[in-house]
């Protein structure tokens, strides 16, 4: 289960031992939030049920906070879900329209876009870092164009690090909760799977998958925000609750097998 992730952290550098200073906090943070509150949630409670020293875990305490998204994520994925979501700004298709630049009357625009999503960044500037970036281009008739593959955070950015690891975290959550679940499995966690197949076939499956996949994060963005735009507003803090559908495809080389 963690061999590819082993591999990923030796590509990029990361020792044993700092994985393992790591993973000591990591499992004292998750036996504090997983103990119930009585009896209290002594030091020596946890170093009982981790196995780690008391006075590693007095060392660690406190010394790890939540984790926030960054603002790349947080705007430019708004922006682009309600590009690809609201009819206004995309095709029944759900492809992305070409978007004047600037407020055309009966015309959806790229500044009519980012305000709907924030007053804080002018459109103007969210247009230039996007075209330094390459997600759109602006063409002759000053109409922006989203590159089809912009909601794919680049290769080393911060954004492709954070869904890295907020999906591969939520994918094991959901395959523990049902392993563990006493009755019926709470999460969808499911593949088709085909092996030992010839590779001009391979190619036309993954073709076929990675096709299906985006047309239903489309169609299940689109669904979202308008479920999202006839939320009534709320009169004071309420509890909350996030949902994350992902999908993977995943296709390698199999051993020669003469009896295939």
């Amino acid at each position: 289960m963690l061999r590819p992730l082993v591999r990923f952290l030796i590509q990029c550098g990361v020792t044993f031992p700092v994985l393992a200073e790591l993973l000591r906090g990591l499992y004292l943070d998750v036996a504090r939030a997983e103990l119930p509150g009585s009896p209290p949630r002594t030091d020596s409670r946890v170093s009982l049920i981790t196995g780690i020293h008391r006075k590693e875990v007095r060392r660690h305490r406190g010394a790890t906070g939540p984790e926030e998204a960054p603002a790349v994520v947080t705007l430019g994925s708004q922006i682009i879900a309600r590009w690809l979501g609201d009819p206004a700004f995309a095709g029944p298709d759900g492809a992305p329209r070409a978007l004047a630049r600037l407020r055309v009357p009966g015309e959806p625009s790229f500044e009519a876009l980012v305000e709907a999503v924030t007053s804080d960044m002018r459109p103007r500037a969210v247009l230039d870092e996007w075209l330094s970036l390459g997600l759109v281009s602006l063409g002759a008739d000053d109409r922006v164009t989203l590159d089809a593959t912009a909601f794919l955070p680049r290769p080393g950015q911060e954004a492709q690090l954070f869904y890295f690891a907020r999906n591969l975290g939520d994918h094991l959550a959901a395959a523990t909760a049902n392993v563990a679940a006493a009755a019926r499995p709470p999460f969808i966690d499911r593949s088709v799977h085909y092996d030992r197949l010839d590779p001009a076939v391979a190619a036309a499956l993954e073709a076929v998958a990675r096709e299906a996949a985006e047309r239903v994060l489309v169609e299940v963005n689109r669904q979202a925000l308008g479920m999202v735009g006839e939320e009534a507003p709320a009169a004071g803090p309420r509890p909350t609750r996030r949902v994350n559908l992902g999908v993977y495809l995943y296709v390698e080389d199999e051993p020669p097998d003469e009896a295939r």
